[in-house]
């Protein structure tokens, strides 16, 4: 008992040292503006509100959305966007074989404009779509992980998608889940795991398949949704055409750091990249 007291229990004074410095991490988007901290001015004499920059640094954040909402391009940009600031990036792909991963990104990066040539040196991809036993034993894909961030030095690690780990296992989501997470917090990772929302759930809300306790695991979680505009009353309420489609995104909850409590109206632009603009509440009042 005294021997786990001494590694479990801690005064706040020990702690200091070992507390993570706070900054972001780019995405590439206006996410980058919608995270914050508070910290205390000596000079006003009051908490002053600091953006981030970016999501926060050694996070593990949840993207969670219906299919086609623009998870997967906004974790490959913001995946790009790293790699081009010279980080290694690691690419855990459960669902897009990665020779289709690669054409993604090469189309990505261009219309980022980014040189792909340049950055494929800071990519390491894992392919667990030819491997089941891979995705069907998380212990032995996180070994596979090790060996690659030790190999590559890798700082930024995105799962896409985490919910491919467990599609026909539901019941152990939360135990998977843990693992990945604990994982990237032992390597110090900064991490996007990309989620599959349960059809069965409202598009609005954080559930993935695995329920609310996969979004309780990790440190936030980001929610993604479509809406198809399908009658005059929807083309009048959101100010958009009859038979478009509008995607929104939103900041769910982050335990590291302050974010932005609105929800934004998120496009994908004709050369396949996530753009985020207004508040829908600025939408639906013009």
């Amino acid at each position: 008992m005294e021997r786990d007291a001494e590694k479990s229990v801690y005064e706040l004074t020990e702690l200091k040292d070992r507390a993570p410095k706070y900054f972001g991490v780019k995405t590439g988007t206006k996410l980058d503006n919608m995270f914050h901290t508070t910290e205390y001015d000596e000079i006003s004499k009051r908490p002053v509100r600091n953006i981030l920059g970016g999501i926060p640094y050694l996070s593990v954040m949840n993207m969670v959305g219906i299919p086609d909402s623009g998870k997967s391009v906004l974790a490959e940009q913001f995946a790009i966007t790293q790699a081009s600031l010279g980080y290694k990036v690691l690419m855990v792909t459960t669902e897009n074989p990665a020779n289709f991963l690669y054409k993604n990104l090469v189309s990505r990066s261009y219309a980022m404009g980014v040189d792909f040539d340049e950055i494929t040196d800071n990519f390491t991809v894992i392919d667990t779509t030819r491997d089941d036993s891979l995705r069907e034993n998380v212990r032995r894909l996180i070994g596979v992980m090790d060996y690659a961030i030790d190999k590559k030095k890798s700082t930024i690690t995105v799962i896409d998608s985490v919910t491919g780990l467990y599609e026909s296992r539901e019941k152990e989501a939360r135990q998977i889940v843990r693992h990945i997470f604990n994982f990237m917090k032992e390597k110090r990772q900064t991490a996007f795991c990309v989620s599959q929302k349960r059809s069965s759930q409202d598009s609005i809300t954080s559930e993935a398949a695995g329920g609310l306790g996969v979004a309780h695991i990790v440190d936030g979680t980001i929610v993604v949704d479509k809406r198809v505009i399908a009658t005059k009353y929807d083309e009048m309420f959101y100010n958009i055409p009859v038979g478009s489609v509008m995607r929104t995104i939103r900041i769910d909850g982050c335990r590291m750091a302050g974010h932005d409590l609105e929800t934004y109206v998120m496009d994908i632009t004709e050369f396949g990249l996530v753009e985020i603009r207004d508040r829908l509440s600025k939408t639906v009042k013009r």
